[in-house]
């Protein structure tokens, strides 16, 4: 390879390190997100603050930044009364915030590749009530798809990197994804959120992880926003099943109640699983929800000691 290599190429040569969480990033340095639009208004009214919060995650040693657009969809924009044109500038926006925290990484010393994903959330992420962890939104695949299509094809346009269909909890909006991605000109990865061995939905993962298997578009498969335990199955399956490099990225391990706008539980995240993960084929691994830049250093840490003891 010659240059900056594509991720896809670097998923040939080594382990890719993914980021946290946005929003937790974001909490931390006083931002309030007890809205709808969730990270998403940032964009809007504090921009400089998203790209800092991808920095934080580019020093803490990821190499890829995963963009504020998971709940930035036209349909919740325009329930702020914030038109298409608009929203179309802050999608293109949510890509240019992550290349700029790359190029200040790399002024700032950072010499290995960093990339862009572009967040496409599904459905219920625009809902804002939870129900993104159940899926089953009454809605036809075709239906889900004219959904999703305006917003890829903006995401895509802009130019990351690849593009993150993330926490997809039901098999009928993958297969929607997938359709809208079909031709966008960007490669992407399908995750999922899981419980246990199947879908939020309730689809088995080998039948989730099968639409994927044969889609040119899809260089990577695995899950996200689950919960850490639930991880290594789902890793396995999703090798096995698509024979793509696998991703993986849980959450902290707490629960999140949509009605108080709140996590509960305990932290079962540690950068220790990661080996696990790793042997059981995943390819790119980082953290979701409450998973912040500490974790992430630990999550590096880890991968580079793998690679030194392969050799690379």
């Amino acid at each position: 390879m010659t240059g900056t290599p594509t991720l896809l190429e670097a998923l040939t040569a080594w382990t890719v390190v993914l980021d946290g969480g946005m929003s937790n990033q974001l909490e931390s340095a006083g931002h309030d997100l007890g809205d709808e639009l969730w990270s998403a208004r940032l964009l809007a009214d504090r921009p400089e603050a998203i790209t800092e919060a991808h920095l934080a995650y580019f020093e803490a040693g990821a190499d890829v930044a995963i963009t504020a657009s998971y709940q930035a969809t036209y349909e919740g924009f325009a329930h702020r009364g914030i038109d298409r044109a608009r929203t179309t500038e802050l999608l293109a926006l949510s890509v240019g915030s992550a290349r700029e925290a790359a190029r200040r990484a790399r002024a700032g010393g950072a010499t290995r590749p960093l990339w862009v994903a572009a967040s496409v959330g599904p459905y219920g992420a625009m809902l804002a009530d939870g129900s993104e962890y159940r899926g089953r939104y009454g809605l036809t695949v075709d239906e889900l798809e004219r959904f999703h299509r305006p917003r890829v094809e903006t995401l895509a346009a802009a130019g990351p990197d690849v593009l993150a269909l993330e926490t997809v909890p039901d098999a009928d909006e993958a297969e929607a994804l997938l359709r809208a991605v079909r031709g966008a000109g960007v490669p992407a990865w399908l995750s999922y959120t899981v419980d246990g061995d199947r879908t939020r939905a309730g689809q088995p993962l080998e039948e989730a992880f099968g639409l994927a298997a044969d889609a040119d578009e899809v260089i990577a498969v695995g899950v996200n926003c689950c919960a850490p335990g639930d991880a290594r199955t789902a890793i396995e399956t999703a090798a096995r099943v698509t024979g793509k490099p696998v991703v993986a990225y849980p959450n902290s391990g707490e629960s999140w109640d949509a009605t108080a706008r709140s996590w509960t539980g305990r932290t079962t995240f540690t950068p220790d699983q990661v080996r696990t993960w790793h042997a059981a084929g995943a390819r790119l691994i980082g953290g979701c929800c409450r998973v912040g830049p500490e974790a992430i250093a630990g999550i590096a840490q880890v991968l580079a000691g793998a690679r030194e003891a392969r050799g690379r």
